[in-house]
């Protein structure tokens, strides 16, 4: 459940610096501008889509700015798998998890035995 985001890796002019241009805007027309090892304490979904990049690891510098997110990659590494973490931003429930029933969510039944 959730929706994926539509991400398209272009080039630039500079080794170790990819750029994704995605279907949405996450800052609005705000910069946000993340380097590794920097607590990160927001939950807005530029916050967390920079956690998931600097876990999946081999980045030292994400700059976002409205659907453009620039990633600064750590020497040697590569940007393989940045473009699926961005797409599943918005992905809430994987395939073979079920998301919870209103009842659940709600409490309805809840001590009715």
């Amino acid at each position: 459940m959730g929706q994926p985001i539509t991400v398209v890796e272009k080039p630039t002019a500079n080794p170790g610096v990819v750029r994704f241009e995605i279907n949405r805007s996450l800052t609005g027309m705000g910069h946000e501008r993340y380097v590794i090892r920097q607590e990160i304490p927001g939950h807005r979904p530029p916050d967390e889509l920079a956690r998931r990049l600097f876990a999946r690891g081999g980045v030292e510098a994400v700059h976002i700015y409205s659907n453009v997110i620039t990633v600064n990659l750590a020497a040697g590494a590569d940007s393989a798998g940045l473009l699926e973490t961005i797409q599943e931003l918005f992905i809430h429930y994987r395939p073979g998890v079920h998301p919870p029933s209103d009842e659940e969510l709600t409490g309805a039944g809840a001590g009715a035995d």
